[in-house]
């Protein structure tokens, strides 16, 4: 059995504050079946209500003001001037196909403004309804962080638009200096990014405004913090603002790899001096597993096939399954190869610290999306965000064209919170099942992944097809009203269909894995039953556990043995 608990000693698991714990995977036009840019991202905060955010494109006065508040706490943080124009955005896509994801890493203490008023979050969504391109997304960013000061800790932010993908880490200078250092780098077409928790650009070209943009100060502030001595050729932007640890590795960029070694089949096709090099993901497995901290994981690398929306949603629910980081084969799975750890990560034994796994799939996930820029559709059918509610590994993702003029009720902002269920909310029938999975997960969770991937792929590959040639025609035809109207009904209906077939599946799962049985169903889903009454089940099983489990009872000193051999 592997050792899946690492003793750390005086190395930390970092734990950055707010929404810690997000996963991103960037897809570039050129590495996508359908030649579209992608960008997931999972919000995974204990905090965050999973509710589809939705500001309609408004024009402004002269001397208009927007209120800013922090995304993590709510708190009022001050005011900025208004633009003219909005642009109208669904959670984190606006109309011109522009998204944006977010993964927090702290970075260096000292680096936060009290004083700011642009927190991480903020600078996303006022991005969004002001910049059409990922360019002009960096351009806003930077201006709204250095203008009104920055409020929030070190992030890498995933920007994309029809036409390329950028992957952009950022961090404040400081309560004394307003604004943020930070660089850009676009990647490459046809080649994939991910990013989890911790800084991913280290070196980078300082000559080449087409492909890498950055701070001016990004190296001499670094130098006037005492954290770089060396050239400016050599200066690596993680190694000064986020050094990478054991923490770092094995909390965070195992995650990035993980995705990787998914999406390459196991090989790292990357670029290195010019040349393009492959190597086996294994040859990152010790650095990964926070061993050997002096390789240095690719940036980017390219896919072993196309990338499609349903791919890039695998990777957001893989919880290591077939890596020595495997977290449904210890004994911390239980008996029923359950991949999660209850927080916190870490724990003391006997003088000795401990942490547990964090894979991408994760139990306190608010929301999460893959959202899709399609340059072969115009903007007012491209823009198409595949949206889901808590843990990726058991929700799906129903498609909302971003081009809608209203939000289906079951992600509606304000039905529920975090404190106030509502049973007409996707974020809490997503917990129920989900939670309902927990308790026996090795047989209930393939029947709601299965649910939700079989919904997916059904509108991947005919529905969602099938409305975009209705929408493109009348898009063409000038009929953009009309385009609207449809595609509206399609978002509301499709969601709230699939979210009334969730309700279904709850009931379903607890009555066919009620107090530990399995219930036997035929092949159309109906319950077997026995010739005296068709409410007596027939074919009980009972669901057990697996040899991991038994295996460590039975080295129990105080295990009951019924028979000795």
């Amino acid at each position: 059995m592997r050792k899946f608990l690492c003793t750390i000693l005086a190395l930390a698991l970092l734990a950055a504050p707010g929404t810690d714990a997000c996963t991103n995977v960037i897809v570039t036009p050129g590495a996508s079946k359908d030649g579209s840019s992608m960008v997931s991202y999972a919000a995974d905060s204990h905090g965050l209500f999973g509710e589809l955010y939705f500001r309609p494109a408004g024009r402004f006065r002269p001397g208009t003001m927007l209120d800013i508040r922090d995304w993590d706490s709510n708190r009022p943080l001050g005011s900025i001037e208004q633009v003219a124009r909005t642009w109208q955005t669904v959670g984190n896509m606006n109309v011109h196909q522009l998204v944006i994801g977010e993964t927090t890493w702290g970075g260096r203490r000292g680096l936060s403004d009290p004083e700011g008023i642009m927190d991480y979050g903020s600078l996303i969504y006022v991005a969004l309804q002001r910049a059409r391109t990922a360019r002009e997304a960096i351009e806003v960013i930077v201006d709204l962080a250095n203008r009104y000061g920055y409020a929030s800790s070190g992030e890498s932010f995933s920007i994309a638009d029809p036409q390329e993908a950028w992957v952009m880490d950022l961090v404040g200078k400081g309560p004394d200096n307003k604004g943020i250092v930070w660089v850009a780098r676009r990647i490459p077409d046809g080649y994939i990014c991910a990013h989890a928790n911790q800084a991913r650009i280290t070196r980078f070209p300082q000559d080449d405004p087409e492909n890498c943009l950055f701070a001016p100060d990004v190296i001499s502030l670094a130098r006037e913090k005492g954290w770089y001595e060396g050239s400016d050729a050599d200066f690596s932007f993680r190694d000064a603002y986020n050094p990478l640890d054991f923490g770092g590795a094995r909390g965070c960029d195992a995650r990035a790899w993980s995705a990787f070694n998914i999406l390459g089949k196991g090989t790292f096709t990357y670029e290195e001096n010019g040349v393009e090099v492959s190597r086996p993901a294994s040859d990152w497995l010790d650095y990964a597993m926070g061993y050997d901290l002096e390789g240095e994981m690719p940036l980017f690398i390219k896919p072993a096939a196309k990338v499609s929306v349903a791919d890039v949603a695998y990777v957001m629910r893989d919880h290591y399954e077939g890596t020595p980081m495997d977290m449904t084969t210890d004994i911390g799975a239980g008996g029923n190869a359950l991949p999660y750890r209850w927080r916190p990560m870490s724990f003391e034994w006997e003088g000795k610290t401990y942490t547990n796994e964090r894979a991408i799939a994760t139990q306190q996930t608010g929301f999460w999306f893959v959202g899709q820029a399609r340059p072969n559709l115009p903007d007012e059918v491209g823009a198409l965000l595949w949206f889901g509610c808590d843990d990726a590994a058991t929700s799906y993702l129903t498609p909302i064209y971003v081009n809608t003029t209203a939000v289906p009720e079951c992600l509606r902002e304000g039905n529920g919170d975090m404190l106030h269920y509502s049973p007409t909310a996707q974020f809490w029938m997503c917990n129920r099942v989900a939670n309902a999975c927990y308790k026996m997960y090795d047989r209930m969770a393939p029947v709601a992944r299965g649910a939700a991937e079989r919904f997916e792929l059904d509108q991947l590959e005919r529905a969602i097809p099938e409305m975009d040639a209705k929408l493109k025609k009348l898009v063409e035809r000038g009929r953009i009203r009309k385009a609207r109207r449809l595609m509206t009904q399609y978002t509301v209906r499709t969601a709230q269909d699939q979210f009334a077939a969730w309700t279904k599946l709850e009931e379903l799962l607890l009555v066919k894995f009620i107090d530990g049985n399995v219930k036997a169903q035929d092949e159309e889903g109906n319950f077997l039953h026995t010739d005296y009454g068709d409410g007596l089940p027939a074919k009980i099983q009972y669901g057990g556990y697996n040899d991991i489990w038994k295996a460590a009872v039975a080295r129990d000193p105080h295990a009951p043995v019924l028979e000795s051999k």
